[in-house]
């Protein structure tokens, strides 16, 4: 598997070689550099590959503990550290990893936390229909509705939609096309739209469902 952190810039369109226009979301996602190399052979007993993103001029505001690994490995101080299982490509501590791992006609994941809405009804937060309009109603229009049974079962059900803090979840969108790969600018136009607003980190890693191995 190739993966790469990221921060999302935001969405444009472009023109393909027909001059339809394509919605693509802008990704910075790099140079990613390596702080650690795992080995199933060694004392960690799994493949993996540490990446870190977005340098950090600011050491105060890393932990200790995170300062000395990085020292131990590399030296560099990052604001995202990511872990990468059986990483196919062959790198060393200390070694940049490029945008240029992905090509145009590849097919990623993208893995980002959503929005965050704050504290929100059930209209909003779980697309309720909310009570009549007429006929006598006051002040039930957004409201939920029953929530239980009043003996049997005597609770709330687990599960049950009601309001409460929407949005900031970690979401994964699958099979998103690299439209282009600027290595000058280390910038991935990918296909589609990505969760998280402008300016997030978000993950790109080799789609699970159509590898770089199974591109047609």
């Amino acid at each position: 598997m190739i993966g790469l952190i990221g921060k999302k810039l935001g969405q444009t369109r472009v023109y393909d070689e027909s001059g339809n226009a394509v919605c693509v979301t802008v990704v910075q996602a790099g140079p990613n550099r390596v702080l650690q190399v795992k080995k199933s052979e060694g004392n960690d007993g799994y493949n993996a590959v540490q990446l870190g993103y977005d340098d950090q001029d600011k050491t105060s505001r890393v932990t200790k503990p995170l300062q000395g690994h990085m020292s131990k490995h590399g030296g560099h101080v990052t604001k995202q550290v990511k872990e990468f299982r059986d990483f196919t490509l062959e790198v060393n501590t200390g070694d940049t990893v490029p945008v240029s791992v992905f090509e145009p006609g590849d097919y990623v994941d993208a893995i980002a936390d959503t929005k965050g809405r704050g504290f929100q009804g059930v209209v909003k937060r779980w697309n309720f229909g909310g009570g009549p309009k007429t006929h006598g109603q006051k002040g039930f229009f957004r409201r939920p509705g029953g929530i239980g049974a009043c003996a049997t079962p005597g609770w709330v059900v687990k599960g049950k939609k009601m309001p409460g803090h929407m949005g900031q979840e970690r979401r994964t969108v699958q099979n998103l096309k690299v439209v282009q790969v600027r290595e000058e600018d280390n910038v991935l136009l990918i296909k589609g739209a990505i969760p998280g607003a402008k300016g997030d980190y978000v993950l790109i890693r080799e789609s699970k469902k159509r590898p770089k191995a199974a591109k047609s």
